[in-house]
């Protein structure tokens, strides 16, 4: 189980998984990462909100500075069956207030989804970024992640792609 602990007793950052309360900061930190994202009414977000914290082997984890919300990664733990029956993970939703970037905080943070996903036995971690965001891929890269696959994806019919800044 995931354990809240401060990610350098010199600095204010606690990382620790969301809770119900956290559903504010965590839009507003969605908001600051693509304001031009599809929107939805509040009820529908809270009820998602709700049926993600209770989806086994799904976990939001969050970085607080100072007791501020400043960074979240959502990551998802997937049971296997090749690979001698060991889960693989996806992470998800990777948000850094942009005021906050740059400083080892969203690093410290994926180090913790990271971690996290070696304890639940997973064999690899996936992640995709837009083919465009050479800031993200180099913040990936630094951190072990290589370009191994072609990543691919089916949108709906109707459903927009935004831009992300």
């Amino acid at each position: 189980m995931f354990m809240q602990r401060e990610a350098n007793s010199s600095e204010n950052i606690v990382i620790r998984p969301a809770g119900r309360d956290d559903l504010p900061g965590i839009l507003s930190l969605y908001h600051d990462l693509n304001a031009e994202d599809l929107d939805a009414p509040l009820s529908l977000k809270e009820r998602t909100f709700i049926q993600m914290l209770a989806q086994p082997g799904l976990s939001i984890l969050l970085a607080l500075l100072d007791g501020e919300l400043v960074a979240t990664i959502t990551v998802v733990v997937v049971p296997n069956l090749t690979r001698g029956c060991a889960s693989y993970a996806l992470l998800e939703n990777v948000a850094t207030l942009s005021s906050c970037r740059g400083k080892g905080i969203g690093g410290r943070l994926l180090a913790e989804a990271i971690d996290l996903c070696w304890k639940a036995d997973c064999y690899k971690i996936m992640l995709m970024s837009g083919s465009q965001n050479l800031r993200a891929h180099r913040f990936y890269q630094a951190r072990g992640f290589k370009t191994t696959k072609t990543g691919f994806e089916l949108r709906k019919p109707g459903y927009a792609v935004r831009k992300i800044r």
